[in-house]
């Protein structure tokens, strides 16, 4: 089905976008995942092209356009050649963090903040999720106590994306600890803060060249103007960019499920079996004809989705609605297609064997599907 998402400016985007990951990024891919790290220099050359903070003003070196549309094709694009490690580092960086410093920075720290996070220079995290909590966030233990004109933050964070990069990480903390989720307030870590240190690179599954740290607070003193926002709103901020943040996770899902179709369709084109195509059985078009099916209808739903982000109509329901479904598509898009391709399907030399491992993790991280269920079944006024 034709898309009509896309204008010329977004096409021209595209072309450019492609251009720099073919020459740029690709080449590289398979020494990032081996070294578990995509390079800072890669962000660099993006911020530089006009692909980071394509929603910063102009006046502070971005883009200046608040349109999703960039974003998705940056998505699209990594997915396309299965540098899915590199494209949930970009898609913290532009999708998920980037919306706290627009919305909520003072004018003095976007003067400070964004045009390095325009050109690279100030790569981008979040730190939400401890060892002893998940989605609870209500229960987050690291504290930040008012001394004077600093905060003392003591814990620890695990599991961010972009840990060892990050620059500028934005942090939710407990600024009254005898409070629930009303307690909790943003605060922006900056890397050389003392106090300040990382723990290892995690050993994972899968998405090998997206670096994943555990940080930890030892009296790590920031200053109160790095409170980012209003103290106390820390949660509701973190709810207010939930589905842009849920719909992108959503958009990358959807994508990697098409680059698996897109590789394992030129795959059976050309691998024989009995003297013919393994396209040629009746299983490999019926498979190929679900899986299709699938991509086709999802694609729809998140087309839909970011014309909503854009209108500023997006919901939290519809929102979590594309992250599971796409997501859990994505799951069953890739196995299939790995089976279809025999024995090499489980070689690493085969793009889709890197995309069964990365794939795993899409239904969990951003909001388990079974937290997304409940979203969306709260919503339906159930009883």
């Amino acid at each position: 089905m034709r898309r009509q998402l896309f204008h010329d400016e977004h096409d021209e985007f595209r072309t450019s976008f492609r251009r720099f990951v073919e020459s740029d990024m690709v080449p590289e891919s398979a020494r990032w995942d081996e070294a578990g790290i995509v390079d800072r220099s890669a962000f660099e050359q993006a911020g530089k092209h006009g692909f980071l903070g394509m929603a910063i003003p102009t006046e502070y070196g971005g883009g200046g356009s608040d349109d999703f549309r960039f974003n998705l094709i940056v998505a699209e694009e990594l997915h396309r050649v299965g540098m899915n490690g590199a494209a949930l580092g970009f898609a913290l960086h532009n999708d998920i963090c980037l919306p706290y410093f627009l919305h909520y920075a003072t004018p003095e720290q976007r003067r400070r903040w964004l045009p390095g996070i325009a050109v690279g220079d100030q790569i981008l995290a979040i730190a939400m999720t401890e060892p002893g909590t998940g989605s609870d966030l209500a229960s987050i233990a690291t504290s930040a106590v008012r001394d004077g004109d600093e905060f003392v933050l003591n814990g620890s964070k695990t599991f961010i994306t972009n840990g060892i990069n990050a620059d500028l990480v934005v942090t939710a903390v407990k600024t009254d600890p005898a409070l629930a989720h009303k307690g909790i307030s943003l605060v922006v870590v900056e890397r050389d803060t003392p106090g300040f240190t990382r723990g290892r690179n995690l050993d994972k599954l899968g998405l090998h060249a997206q670096d994943t740290a555990e940080l930890y607070f030892s009296d790590c003193r920031i200053p109160v103007g790095n409170l980012l926002g209003v103290e106390g709103q820390g949660f509701a901020h973190l709810v207010s960019n939930l589905p842009q943040e849920r719909l992108s996770l959503a958009a990358g899902g959807l994508a990697g499920a098409r680059a698996a179709l897109d590789w394992t369709t030129a795959y059976v084109r050309e691998r024989t079996a009995f003297g013919v195509p393994v396209g040629s059985f009746q299983n490999t078009r019926f498979t190929l004809a679900e899986v299709a099916t699938e991509v086709e209808l999802g694609q729809v739903f998140i087309d839909r989705c970011v014309e909503a982000l854009n209108a500023g109509e997006l919901t939290a329901e519809d929102a979590a609605m594309a992250k599971w479904w796409c997501t859990e598509m994505q799951g069953r898009v890739v196995d299939r297609c790995l089976q279809l391709h025999g024995g090499y399907g489980y070689m690493n030399e085969y793009p889709i064997a890197k995309a069964f491992v990365d794939a795993r993790v899409t239904t969990i991280y951003g909001g388990t599907t079974e937290i997304m269920k409940e979203i969306i079944g709260r919503s339906l006024d159930l009883g």
